[in-house]
């Protein structure tokens, strides 16, 4: 049995040979949080709509939990949550929560007591029965991801999950997926909101204009440069233009609270192997080093790096 969730080979989506997806391969393991994120009109919604088998494919191939795209063994273990939905005002929460079980199939005697334990789960408890016309946008948006939990699905697709939420149910989202994710359950998350995919995701795809650009773990995606912060004192600016091995260095304000007179420094270095030969001169001119320990940059500086890379960084095929 295969331990990939989704599969995708040199799969496309075009309208009149323009837009969509272009070529998209990529491999999602089963059992983690799946980030998908690319600048708007990059492509992202086409993409999950086509594994969704919501729209036809116009080349390549894929396999959703092990089986062919469009597979109705494999559809009936997805859930999805659309960016752009909107429910029949005049339904109930519950009304629509049956409606969506209805669809499903799921008509056992526990149903009940599923549909009470998704209420719980998106925090709307005593409000299943307001019409979803008096809901607010983020209460529309938890009885959606109640509508895609439904069936204990082994991939859930969410498109901007949190994007009507405070930061409270945000928080709340993230929890949630955490739990998925224990439980072995496979998220492929849309999100604009890149502090979330960093706090959250295990690993990412980034797509601009229809093209993969990159995948994998966004942890070692993140070694775009050796950026590394230094506390020091003694150490000048005509001091560091001595030492080839530095590429460059910014000098952050010095912390007030330092007894030491040291001052922050960030340098980019080489290679790790260098270090020793840098702090070797540095002690040859004096200076008292307190602290190097690498700078880790922030996923929206990831992000822009490998966007603004020229070439797609090639993958693997199924």
């Amino acid at each position: 049995m295969s331990d990939l969730a989704i599969c995708t080979n040199a799969l496309s989506k075009q309208f009149n040979g323009q837009g969509g997806c272009q070529d998209i391969s990529l491999q999602v393991q089963k059992g983690v949080i799946y980030g998908f994120i690319g600048p708007n009109g990059a492509g992202k919604s086409t993409f999950v709509r086509t594994l969704l088998g919501l729209l036809h494919p116009s080349g390549g191939s894929a396999e959703i939990l092990g089986k062919p795209l469009g597979n109705l063994e494999a559809r009936r273990k997805i859930g999805y949550l659309p960016e752009l939905f909107r429910y029949p005002d005049w339904l109930t929460g519950i009304q629509l929560l049956h409606i969506h079980a209805d669809l499903l199939g799921l008509k056992d005697s526990s149903l009940s007591t599923h549909i009470s334990g998704l209420l719980d789960t998106v925090g709307l408890r005593g409000r299943e029965k307001e019409k979803i016309g008096k809901y607010s946008k983020g209460m529309q948006q938890r009885i959606g991801l109640a509508c895609a939990l439904l069936g204990n699905p082994e991939l859930i697709f969410l498109d901007e999950p949190t994007s009507a939420l405070d930061p409270l149910g945000r928080l709340e989202v993230r929890n949630l997926l955490t739990t998925l994710r224990r439980e072995g359950k496979t998220v492929f998350l849309n999100s604009h909101l890149l502090m979330e995919i960093e706090t959250i995701c295990d690993e990412i795809a980034i797509i601009n204009q229809g093209k993969l650009i990159v995948q994998g773990d966004w942890r070692k995606l993140s070694r775009i440069n050796n950026r590394y912060r230094l506390i020091a004192s003694g150490l000048t600016a005509q001091m560091l233009e001595k030492c080839s091995l530095v590429l460059g260095y910014e000098q952050k304000d010095p912390s007030t609270k330092d007894p030491l007179n040291a001052c922050e420094w960030i340098l980019e270095i080489k290679a790790m192997e260098d270090i020793p030969s840098l702090l070797g001169i540095m002690h040859e001119l004096g200076v008292r080093v307190y602290e190097l320990t690498p700078v880790e940059p922030h996923l929206e500086e990831i992000f822009l790096y490998w966007i603004n890379r020229k070439e797609p960084n090639n993958v693997d095929h199924c």
